[in-house]
């Protein structure tokens, strides 16, 4: 199994109500092969937008950590801990190896 097949994803609801999907997918490239594709990116979608994307360490093969990742991000922004920004999850991104 690999993120390539199956993106990780983790609805939350935010502080103010609002919901946001937390998602962990192998980034799409329409230049590049899906099966050549290596960059796994953090989402955060919301009324199915993407509010806020950066690139993380991650393999498409790790999806144990996906999994960790997603679930963190998810925690700390239903907390109020993380704001639904590019900026406020991307050291969480940087973070997982």
């Amino acid at each position: 199994m690999s993120l390539r097949g199956k993106p990780v994803e983790r609805e939350v609801t935010l502080p103010n109500g609002r919901s946001v999907l937390v998602r962990v997918v192998v980034a799409t490239d329409p230049y590049v092969r899906r099966r050549e594709l290596r960059t796994v990116a953090l989402e955060l979608v919301a009324d199915g937008r993407v509010e806020a994307t950066v690139n993380t360490l991650l393999t498409p093969t790790q999806v144990g950590e996906a999994r960790k990742l997603a679930g963190e991000v998810a925690g700390k922004l239903a907390s109020g801990e993380l704001e639904p920004t590019a900026a406020a999850i991307e050291p969480l991104a940087d973070s997982i190896q």
